[in-house]
């Protein structure tokens, strides 16, 4: 895995300037454009939300949709089917928004276009706090996965900063991206050892890892909800902190930041959202990988429409797949953690080929 040290051109050859006002159009001479993207990524997942409670084994007319949510009968079949799909839709959202997020700040933080939240440990912390959960304490419900997947995240995230931050320059990208793929492929392996040790646990994990939102009910949505909420508020305050950090760790610091507390902020932000995600949906892969790529592309380097337009345009994607696995092999269904990576693949060879969302 290769790093930048230094926001490239690449692309349309803007970068936006740390001291811009944020968000405005004036300070951001591409503001309207931007905000019609992002109108538009608003416009597509609210059609994808209604479409998600209206699609699957049993189609349900949109006009059906709106009573069930608006008059509820609980005499009506059709709309007792709605009413079963809201859990899976709103864990799509948070989900979705959750590891869209959580793939723009990793790729600001480690400067590696490239990047995903799995740079920094996350997804195999959190697999192997839910297989050790699943061995030890015989946990089998999405509740207990919850703390489990959520504790073994921070804790990968947390070594993998100390590590990195060994030395005397710090917490560098390079170091990041290689103590996380270093502790990365441990875990995985102390994980292999639990799951062919134990036939059960083998049994049970393998539903959780295949990745999806659908079986989940509001008791596994509710205890999530603080840490998304939590993380989310984190990440999308930091897009000028990002932007500083894209020019370099020595034009940051001229510009006034605290270079190493800055990426930890980040990174906590990072483990909240990502962390709580695979402990809902599971090891979900390339959402939070192929968005960010896709936004950038079209919105440009600046953080403070990266994000928003991320946060946005990963769940209308994770909705899209969810969608989709549903009615390609009636009357089963394809996980959506499957069908993000069918989708998600080659639209992130085709950006790459394109080239203009390669860097950052």
């Amino acid at each position: 895995m290769s790093t930048t040290t230094a926001l490239p051109a690449a692309g349309n050859g803007s970068q936006a300037p740390a001291t811009a006002a944020p968000g405005t159009l004036r300070g951001d001479p591409r503001g309207r454009e931007r905000a019609a993207w992002l109108l538009a990524a608003v416009v597509v997942l609210v059609l994808l939300t209604g479409t998600s409670l209206a699609v699957g084994a049993r189609d349900v007319p949109l006009g059906t949709v709106w009573q069930a949510l608006t008059a509820f009968d609980p005499l009506n079949g059709d709309h007792a089917v709605v009413h079963a799909r809201i859990p899976r839709t709103v864990l799509g959202l948070l989900a979705g928004g959750a590891l869209g997020l959580a793939g723009a700040a990793m790729q600001g933080v480690a400067r590696n276009p490239l990047a995903d939240p799995g740079i920094i440990g996350v997804n195999a912390g959190a697999a192997l706090a839910v297989v050790a959960g699943i061995y030890l304490f015989g946990v089998t419900t999405f509740t207990g996965h919850i703390w489990f997947a959520f504790t073994g995240a921070a804790a990968a995230a947390i070594v993998v900063y100390l590590i990195a931050s060994l030395g005397r320059e710090g917490a560098t990208p390079v170091k990041l991206a290689l103590a996380g793929a270093a502790l990365s492929a441990g875990l995985s392996s102390l994980m292999n050892v639990i799951l062919v040790s134990s036939q059960d646990t083998l049994d049970r994990f393998r539903f959780w890892q295949v990745g999806g939102i659908a079986g989940r009910d509001w008791s596994v949505l509710l205890p999530g909800l603080p840490f998304v909420a939590a993380g989310a508020l984190v990440v999308l305050l930091a897009g000028r902190t990002l932007n500083s950090l894209a020019l370099g760790d020595d034009v940051a610091r001229g510009l006034g930041q605290r270079v190493g507390l800055s990426r930890a902020v980040v990174a906590l932000g990072v483990v909240l959202l990502c962390g709580t995600a695979t402990a809902l949906a599971g090891p979900i892969g390339f959402v939070g990988l192929v968005v960010p790529h896709a936004v950038r592309f079209l919105a440009g380097p600046d953080y403070r429409w990266i994000l928003p337009l991320s946060l946005v345009a990963a769940p209308a994607l994770l909705l899209g797949a969810d969608i989709v696995g549903r009615v390609v092999l009636l009357p089963g269904e394809i996980p959506a953690g499957i069908m993000t990576a069918l989708i998600g693949a080659p639209v992130f060879v085709w950006l790459v080929r394109r080239g203009k969302g390669a860097g950052l």
